[in-house]
């Protein structure tokens, strides 16, 4: 033993484009560093009163199948690096911060789909969350823009 501690990055990953250039960034992160990744996807019930699961639907499975195609196609399968897949129920922030002090987490890497004022206050950031509230240092990796000309 060396001694050496391994480098633990956590991603948050919803599908987004502003998540899957969060999973890129954190890629190409942990293949700097020798680090590892845990990718994570949260899952809550909506916050209305009677709100019922439609018949058949089985949200843990739906996250589960959303962060295995993010994956497959963010990563691949030629990327020398190949995250850990974290499934959780809560609300998304409170989940990274989770899985990040749970994994002993060196950084945080979350996306951020520019949604800010009025709407990003009554929506609620998860980036802003994971800044605000986290013991280790967030990276905000926002949406690759494309502007058309190319």
């Amino acid at each position: 033993m060396t001694g050496e501690t391994t480098y633990r990055i956590t991603v948050g990953v919803d599908g987004s484009p502003a998540s899957k250039a969060a999973l890129r960034w954190a890629v190409r992160q942990a293949e700097l560093t020798g680090g590892e990744i845990t990718a994570v996807i949260a899952w809550d019930y909506p916050p209305i009163y009677g709100w019922e699961v439609p018949n058949g639907a089985d949200l843990d499975k739906d996250a589960a199948r959303t962060l295995s195609a993010v994956l497959a196609e963010t990563v691949g399968d030629e990327a020398s690096v190949v995250p850990h897949r974290e499934v959780v129920q809560g609300h998304p922030a409170r989940a990274l911060l989770d899985v990040a002090n749970e994994t002993a987490a060196a950084l945080i890497v979350v996306g951020n789909s520019g949604h800010g004022g009025l709407t990003g206050a009554l929506l609620g950031s998860v980036s802003q969350h994971c800044v605000s509230h986290a013991r280790t240092p967030v990276v905000v990796v926002r949406a690759e823009q494309h502007d058309g000309s190319g």
